[in-house]
């Protein structure tokens, strides 16, 4: 079992920055694969961007690539959303997902592929 808490959510102007944090706690995460999702109301649930447990593998989807940057500290079992130059159809509740995973390289975009999730954090993007 793994418990997920995202933090880092607010209020920011178009072009400015934030950085979202998931704090993992039960079974280390270093055996997990993780992943960001966000959700705006009345609208589907979307892939933002994941990362492997080596670390050594990425993904995003097309429109957060060059603004986004995922990474993890599991040391600190904390996975981070660094988030650049804002836009507000940025604006959601962003997920932090886990999966144990058995592959250093597996690298998950899918939410069916998610078996823990966070309970989100608003991101509120302003013109």
């Amino acid at each position: 079992q793994v418990h997920l808490v995202e933090s880092g959510g607010g209020l920011v102007q178009a072009a400015g920055s934030l950085r979202l944090s998931c704090e993992a706690s039960g079974r280390p995460s270093y055996n997990y694969a993780m992943g960001w999702f966000r959700q705006v109301a009345g609208k589907e649930r979307e892939f933002v961007a994941a990362i492997s447990r080596s670390s050594g593998d990425t993904a995003y989807t097309d429109a957060v690539k060059g603004r986004f940057t995922i990474s993890r500290d599991d040391a600190k079992r904390t996975m981070y959303l660094t988030m650049n130059n804002l836009k507000p159809t940025d604006t959601a509740i962003y997920y932090c997902a886990a999966t144990r995973s058995l592959s250093n390289g597996y690298v998950a975009t899918t939410g069916d592929d998610y078996g823990y999730w966070g309970q989100g954090t608003q991101v509120t993007v302003s013109d």
